[in-house]
């Protein structure tokens, strides 16, 4: 899952980043209102972190842009006020939840996972899919009961297909969501080949179905119709 990170205090954004990449997420970071305004224009996260107080700009004026755009993604309010204000002008704007500092990493980590399950998964810790079952806390992935084993972007890319199944993805929306910024260093899509025909290949391997359906010249459709 991919997540933007928006904080001008350096040590406590390398924290997070830190932290929350070692829970198996993707994480983007931005210190400013221009950068952080940049990158929601440019690309898709499945939740956005945001300081109120920001070089340039302000963080409410972020959340203002992602629902001016009508975008789905889970929006977290960082602040070191602790004012009801603050927190009441964040919440009515759209947002999904207020954290005032000093907060625990791992608390910050809870509060991510329940927006994410609430907004692509109907709050659930566990996503069954015909034989597919996934257990999103401990990340663990079973067909008809047998483990499968991914690597952390096969198991990203399982999570956006199933989140996304039955409709075309684009290739350029899997590799912004599996890559962010550093998509743009490719000349190509064969890492996304190669990831899919890995999974594919794992996934009939324990005696799945093959969801994933090739749309030529498009991308790809995780059909289960």
């Amino acid at each position: 899952m991919k997540i933007l990170l928006i904080e001008d205090e350096k040590d406590l954004l390398d924290s997070m980043k830190s932290y929350l990449e070692s829970e198996g997420y993707r994480c983007e970071t931005a210190m400013d209102y221009e950068k952080a305004s940049e990158k929601i224009n440019m690309y898709a996260y499945d939740c956005v972190v945001v300081d109120i107080t920001l070089p340039k700009g302000n963080g409410l004026q972020i959340v203002k842009e992602l629902k001016g755009k009508k975008s789905e993604v889970g929006i977290i309010i960082v602040s070191a006020k602790n004012s009801l204000d603050d927190k009441l002008k964040g919440l009515e704007l759209g947002s999904d939840d207020y954290l005032t500092k000093p907060f625990h990493l791992s608390e910050l980590n809870a509060r991510i996972k329940a927006i994410v399950r609430r907004k692509n998964f109907d709050g659930k810790d566990e996503i069954v899919v015909n034989e597919i079952r996934i257990n999103i806390p401990s990340r663990e992935v079973f067909i008809d009961d047998k483990t499968l084993s991914l690597t952390s972007k096969e198991y990203e890319l399982l999570l956006f297909f199933i989140a996304n199944k039955n409709k075309v993805i684009t290739k350029n929306a899997i590799a912004e969501h599996l890559w962010g910024d550093d998509m743009d260093q490719s000349d190509s899509f064969d890492f996304i080949y190669t990831h899919i025909k890995n999974l594919r290949k794992k996934m009939l391997d324990k005696g799945g179905e093959d969801y994933i359906k090739t749309i030529y010249s498009i991308g790809y459709n995780f059909s289960t119709q």
